[in-house]
């Protein structure tokens, strides 16, 4: 092997690396976990080429969303679901309240859901 040839194989293996452990970071390392409570607003399937579950809940209690009165609105945490039983169980939880726990993820997939928070579990139903 010629030196230009040790030296464009070290390259591209080190870039090659590297793009290997960005995409690890940005769509499969687990940013947080953790655990929400509140109403389901909705959850449903949608999408038109990869079909995935999303859902909104409402939780108690309230944000500002500006600095002047009158800009406050309900906590809404929005996630996707990727386990079909987990779904299954959300879909006749529209208006209940709930307990998810949740893992959150830097980057989206298309086929993984529109959000960063990927419900795993449902802890309780009310």
């Amino acid at each position: 092997m010629t030196l230009k040839t040790k030296i464009l194989t070290s390259t591209i293996l080190v870039l090659a690396l590297a793009l290997t452990v960005f995409i690890y970071f940005r769509f499969f390392f687990v940013y947080s976990d953790g655990y929400n409570t509140g109403d389901i607003n909705y959850f449903q399937k949608q999408g038109v080429l990869f079909k995935t579950y999303e859902g909104k809940m409402i939780q108690t209690g309230f944000k500002s969303t500006g600095s002047g009165m009158g800009n406050l609105k309900s906590n809404e945490f929005k996630f996707s679901v990727t386990n079909d039983s987990v779904a299954a169980k959300l879909m006749r939880c529209s208006g209940k309240e709930v307990e998810l726990h949740w893992k959150r993820y830097f980057g989206t997939l298309p086929w993984r859901g529109e959000s960063q928070f990927i419900v795993d579990e449902i802890m309780s139903i009310k």
